[in-house]
């Protein structure tokens, strides 16, 4: 039996074993949907909560669109022009639109990524399109705090100045905010360095309900919409894309209310029940964009533990093209394999903020207590694999032989998708999200 994997750019097909019996762990097919330029025509005129797009934009002298970084396959190329036609027919002028692109704290995106991150040159080449920087003091005004746990509000100011605001993004489970998309890529997406990283604190992270598909008392969740709320009128264009990048479902509208109904939609082709658990789980890292580093590879290891078993393995295939990821995750990865888990987390539990990308090491913890990590991941230097504190392996086949011999049992359940699809070992009470 052959399985596709999201790995790289091109995929890696992974011939299993003939000792293996394979659960695939696979979406249910989309519904049929119209061309994606009639589906954003369509969301810019019946939005969630609020006035069609260009009526929003009437009267407006400004207005600043955020975007998320190259870690998201977001379908920017479908979407950006016809908001921007969309604002300057009703009378903003183009010099007073910009782009921002929600880095958080990554990286920026520029020259040909950022080119191929907007996806269209007349967008480039007619407004500005900017990077967020988390680190610079001066590009963030400061709101205050938030009323029930004391985050820092500290947000890019030119999404605060502009009068249209416009989030853009994703909807895909996310292992710690329950969802992606909608406020998420307000905060932390452009916000200041100590607001992501209170988000990123052990408080948070180590708090039950901050995980995926959860937006239920998940304090991730209820703290982003507090600085929302914060900002004044925010609007969301959210969309939902199948596993070959085709869009299938987008919603514009009040920031909430938009990104609600876009995880309504999505909610039932990404939590799938398997009604078990399993002593080896095969999964991927989700292919380009978002397995290039081994810091985001961490995700495909954190969504499927609920269906690993005590004692399991985990094997994870992810591409790591670009290596371990920034010097602050080399470092904290550093401090991990040094320490041990055991006092790593004790040495975050004393933190009020989080330092740096860190909180991708302390999310490795979970897969950690509960079985065996094993990754593949070939382009991945031997300098940067002594830092991950995983086993690495070789020859996928091979790996999953020898875990079937391991543990006795030859069920085995294969996830292509990584992180885009989470696997429940039983069903979950439908969540109820707060507002």
């Amino acid at each position: 039996m052959t399985i596709e994997l999201l790995f790289g750019r091109a995929g890696l097909s992974l011939t299993l074993p003939e000792t293996a019996r394979a659960h695939v762990i696979e979406k249910p097919a989309f519904p049929p949907c119209t061309a994606p330029n009639e589906q954003i025509a369509q969301a810019f005129v019946t939005p969630h909560g609020s006035a069609p797009l260009a009526e929003l934009a009437r009267g407006k002298r400004s207005a600043c669109i955020l975007i998320c970084d190259i870690t998201r396959p977001v379908p920017n190329h479908l979407f950006l022009r016809p908001m921007i036609e969309t604002l300057t027919n009703e009378g903003i002028p183009l010099d007073q639109i910009t782009v921002l692109i929600a880095t958080g704290l990554h990286r920026p995106n520029e020259g040909d990524e950022l080119a191929e991150l907007v996806g269209d040159p007349w967008v480039v080449e007619n407004v500005r399109v900017e990077n967020h920087f988390a680190l610079e003091d001066a590009d963030h005004i400061d709101l205050g705090v938030t009323p029930k746990r004391g985050v820092p509000i500290k947000i890019d100011r030119r999404i605060v100045e502009a009068d249209l605001k416009i989030a853009t993004g994703l909807v895909e489970p996310h292992f710690m905010a329950g969802f992606s998309g909608g406020r998420k890529v307000v905060a932390p997406g452009v916000a200041h360095h100590e607001t992501i990283r209170t988000f990123h604190s052990a408080r948070f992270m180590e708090h039950p309900l901050a995980r995926e598909c959860n937006l239920d008392g998940n304090p991730l969740h209820e703290e982003q919409l507090e600085i929302v709320r914060r900002l004044g009128d925010v609007y969301a264009l959210n969309t939902v894309i199948d596993d070959k990048r085709n869009l299938v479902y987008c919603s514009f509208g009040e920031i909430v209310e938009s990104h609600l109904a876009a995880v309504d939609f999505v909610r039932g082709y990404t939590e799938i029940p398997v009604g078990r658990k399993f002593k080896t789980v095969v999964t991927s890292a989700a292919g380009y964009p978002l397995d290039q580093t081994y810091y985001q590879t961490v995700k495909g290891m954190v969504t499927p533990l609920d269906i690993l078993a005590e004692g399991g393995t985990l094997i994870i295939a992810s591409s790591c093209a670009e290596g371990i990821g920034s010097d602050h995750f080399r470092a904290a990865q550093e401090r991990l394999v040094a320490l041990g888990p055991e006092a790593f987390l004790a040495g975050l539990e004393a933190k009020s903020f989080a330092d740096v990308d860190e909180w991708q090491t302390e999310m490795q913890l979970k897969p950690m207590r509960v079985g065996q990590i094993q990754l593949y991941a070939p382009a991945l230097s031997d300098d940067d694999f002594a830092v991950t504190g995983v086993e690495r392996i070789s020859d996928l086949p091979t790996a999953i032989a020898d875990s079937i011999a391991r543990h006795g049992d030859t069920d085995i359940a294969v996830i292509p998708e990584g992180p885009y699809v989470v696997p429940q070992a039983t069903p979950r009470m439908p969540s109820v999200a707060t507002q």
